[in-house]
């Protein structure tokens, strides 16, 4: 399992994945943007899972992120809407 940071560009885009994500049964929760990342709306969606469960997120996701040791890596990322 890993953890993941998910941004959107609509603050509803960020609800919308949280709930799909733990509808699933994936562990997450709504938080501020860490400072690293940039998000239009602010909110993002931290998330452990066996992978990125992009197919979970709202279409307007902005980025996806693998959390680690060493920081944020992205693994996803759209042009704005």
């Amino acid at each position: 399992m890993k953890d993941y940071v998910a941004t959107f560009h609509t603050h509803l885009s960020a609800l919308l994945s949280f709930q799909a994500l733990q509808g699933q049964g994936v562990a997450a929760r709504m938080m501020p943007v860490p400072r690293e990342l940039s998000s239009s709306c602010g909110t993002c969606v931290r998330y452990t899972a066996d992978g990125d469960r992009r197919d979970l997120l709202d279409r307007d996701c902005e980025a996806v992120y693998a959390c680690g040791p060493d920081g944020y890596t992205c693994l996803f990322a759209t042009e704005d809407p």
